[in-house]
């Protein structure tokens, strides 16, 4: 990336499932806000720190342990807890995700800020816009800068999240795709997994393979997901 751009953006894969965890920031103040922090957290902060940047916010996608910390399949996985026993910070969510959050991580509701669609946040001087996603949980969201989007399990490169796990919705999934369809074919796609093995790419190009995306209608989607399951 141009040293001279403010914006600071970094995917880090880390723990078993693949996920990406991400650093957005600003290379001028040196914060950063890290986005779903899990796995290991002692990792991710020795990293942030060797680059010389200091974690001021986590913004949280869903609630599910592999992305924000809890048990899951019998395993205990690090995440938001250990990240506020390490720093004092805010975690941001979306309205409709902090019952989740708060019940998976343990963590206390005055740690949560809840934020709605729409709604901003600044690391430095760089914004980042809060979309809420609906489907693969109640209150997913998607984080939006400039011409980046961060799209949890919302929207991978070839797929998209799951909507047969509890307080997922189908008809939800369907709709929020379709409204990050719409957004300019120049923004660049970053996943939540490497489900695919291609880290990024623009949403033209992801409209062109990902047929979650062409999908004309509510009743052509409803009859998709029924032979996927």
């Amino acid at each position: 990336m141009n040293e001279d751009n403010p914006l600071f953006l970094e995917q880090l894969q880390i723990g078993p499932m693949e996920n990406f965890v991400y650093l957005i920031g600003s290379r001028t103040t040196r914060e950063v806000a890290i986005v779903d922090p899990a796995w290991d957290i002692t990792a991710l902060l020795a990293h942030v720190e060797e680059k010389d940047y200091r974690v001021t916010a986590a913004l949280v996608t869903h609630y599910h342990p592999d992305h924000i910390g809890g048990s899951m399949m019998g395993q205990e996985i690090e995440g938001l807890p250990e990240l506020l026993a390490e720093k004092d910070v805010k975690i941001y969510v979306n309205k409709h995700e902090a019952i989740g959050v708060k019940k998976v991580t343990g963590v206390a509701k005055n740690d949560l800020v809840e934020v709605d669609s729409g709604d901003t946040i600044k690391i430095g001087q760089i914004e980042i816009e809060f979309l809420h996603t609906p489907g693969h949980t109640p209150g997913s969201q998607c984080f939006r800068l400039k011409n980046t989007l961060v799209s949890g399990d919302t929207l991978f490169i070839q797929g998209c999240g799951r909507v047969d796990l509890p307080g997922s919705d189908s008809e939800q999934m369907y709709h929020s795709l379709k409204r990050l369809a719409e957004l300019p074919e120049d923004t660049i796609l970053l996943p939540g997994h490497n489900y695919s093995h291609v880290t990024s790419a623009p949403l033209g190009e992801v409209k062109e393979y990902n047929v979650h995306l062409r999908v004309p209608d509510l009743e052509s989607w409803h009859s998709m997901m029924v032979h996927a399951t």
